[in-house]
This record gives C-alpha cells, structure tokens and sequence, in this order.
C-alpha cells in the first residue's frame, strides 16, 4: 500500500491518501484537533481523566489494534508517517477506521502536545462507553479476579495482561480500585484492559463485599488469597472435597502491602495461601495473581 504526500496551500497541512483513509499532516502544535493528547502528564488537564473529557488513550502499535477492536469508538488517531504507513498496510484496521480522523505529526509537535517525547509515534483516542454490570462481566465466565483497594495503576495494567494470558474471563472491583482505563494501565495491560470484561461491585469499604452473594449465587466459589501460613493451600482451595475443579471460581487479591480487607475475607467461601520459600512473607500483587491465575488453569486440565 503506498502513501501519496500533496502539498496543500495550507502551510501545516500536507494531505496523504491511501485507497481507503484520507490523512492530514498537522505542524502546528496548537492545533485544536490534536486536543485529544494534550498535555499527557499535566494532572489537571490530562484527557484520560474521568474528571476532563474522560477518554480512553492508546499508544503503540500493539494496543492501538486492541482499542479498533473493543467496544469503545475510536475518535482519531495521530501518529509519525512512517508510524502510520506500517501501521496502515493492515487492510482489516483500514477498513474500521475508514471513518476516523488521522492525522500524521513529527516527533516535535507531538512532544508539544503531549507534553513529553512520544517515541512511540502513535496515539488513538476513544470515548468511555458505560460500564458494565457485574452480572454482564461474569456471563458465561468460569474464573474471574476480584480486586479490593488497588491503587497501583501498574498493577492494574499488569492483572488485566495476565488474566488474558491466563484464562481469566474477567476482572471486578471492589472499593478503594484505580481507574481501570487510566493511559498507564491501557499501556501495561498492553490494551487488553479493553477487551477484557470488568465491572464495579458499589458500595463502601465496609459493604461492597455484600455484592459478592451476586457471585455466590451465580455458581461461584470465591476464594481470598493471603499470607496467612494458616490459610489452606491454593491449589487444595481450587478443588472440591472429591478434587475435581469447581465449576466456577472468583479470586480476590488486595493491595500490596495492607492486603485484604477482613471484611473482604470474611465474605468469601475460602481462604488461600501460595506456599512460599522461608523467609519470604508474601509475593508482589501481579506475581500472586499470575501463579493464582496458572493454579486454575493448571486445575481445569
């Protein structure tokens, strides 16, 4: 597929054309169409934030793709030419974003609007559609990941990379839980926080765990992972009294550091542990969450 580049009369405008998407060429940082990606890492206008405009933003060849696919409508996508043209020759991305603006900048006028060099080149932005229910995450699911009292964007972003690389069909939030749709954590999950289904249980940090009996009466058995050496064994905690795998199983893990509530443990059908080496208390929180994930998968085999 090639690009044709035509100088317009326009000085900050060069128009690129391809069978199916028509391309701007933006050199003024000020321009407003780039507004989707100001000021990146500036806290009080941040684009990402649900308090600003709320949206959802992409880098990178890998997650841009993720965010065509997903259920959020992608509003533009900004990137280096030849970031686009690689990005472009994909005739099925072609065709889903035949009808979004694209727009292409050099390096400098990105890092203006940005606000830092975005070596990457590439940028979408999406708007947030509404949540989903805690009953349309877990339809049809058989292991799901609870999380209570994650503030840690990297945590996040990591937990959703592994529950898709591990099998788990979705991930819910209890209180105290960052915003799953932050730039960091759409980065770290690598776009899968996209298409992955999540949901928020409501209520406060002594009574969201109440919401859990939506899961228990979905079939579920819920399991609370902890350091406790009185806690049963993780792997005994995913399998009946006969040792066949439950149908259905929803871990919850909390911050690193503070952990679980005892509210939150108490709510669930089962505590757990991951047995570890002595002298050694406790795992980061996406490392516990990855062997938690891997003991379910490794069970249902």
């Amino acid at each position: 597929m090639g690009f044709v580049y035509l100088a317009g009369r326009v000085t900050n405008i060069v128009t690129v054309t391809s069978p199916d998407i028509h391309i701007e060429h933006l050199t003024d940082p000020l321009d407003p169409r780039l507004d989707d990606f100001r000021d990146l890492n500036h806290s009080d206008n941040r684009p990402d934030l649900l308090g600003g405009k709320g949206l959802v933003i992409a880098e990178g060849p890998l997650v841009i793709p993720r965010l065509v696919d997903s259920r959020f409508p992608v509003r533009c996508l900004v990137g280096f030419p030849n970031k686009l043209e690689k990005l472009l020759a994909n005739e099925h991305l072609r065709a889903q974003l035949a009808d979004v603006p694209v727009f292409s900048v050099d390096r400098e006028t990105l890092a203006q609007v940005a606000g830092f060099d975005m070596h990457r080149g590439l940028l979408a932005s999406a708007d947030r559609v509404a949540g989903m229910s805690i009953a349309q995450a877990i339809d049809g699911a058989r292991t799901v990941v609870i999380l209570e009292g994650v503030g840690d964007h990297e945590n996040i972003g990591s937990m959703f990379r592994n529950a898709a690389g591990m099998g788990v069909d979705a991930v819910l939030f209890g209180n105290g839980c960052a915003d799953p749709l932050y730039r960091r954590v759409v980065r770290v999950s690598m776009g899968h926080v996209l298409r992955t289904p999540f949901a928020h249980f409501g209520g406060k940090s002594t009574t969201w765990q109440r919401e859990l009996q939506q899961l228990r009466d979905a079939g579920f058995h819920i399991v609370s992972l902890t350091p406790n050496p009185q806690a049963d064994h993780l792997a005994d905690a995913l399998v009946d009294a006969n040792g066949a795998p439950y149908a259905k199983v929803a871990l919850l893990v909390g911050a690193e550091g503070p952990g679980l509530t005892e509210h939150a443990m108490r709510a669930t059908d089962q505590r757990a542990r991951i047995p570890m080496a002595s002298g050694t208390d406790s795992l980061n929180l996406a490392t516990s969450a990855a062997i938690a994930f891997y003991e379910r998968d490794c069970s249902l085999r």
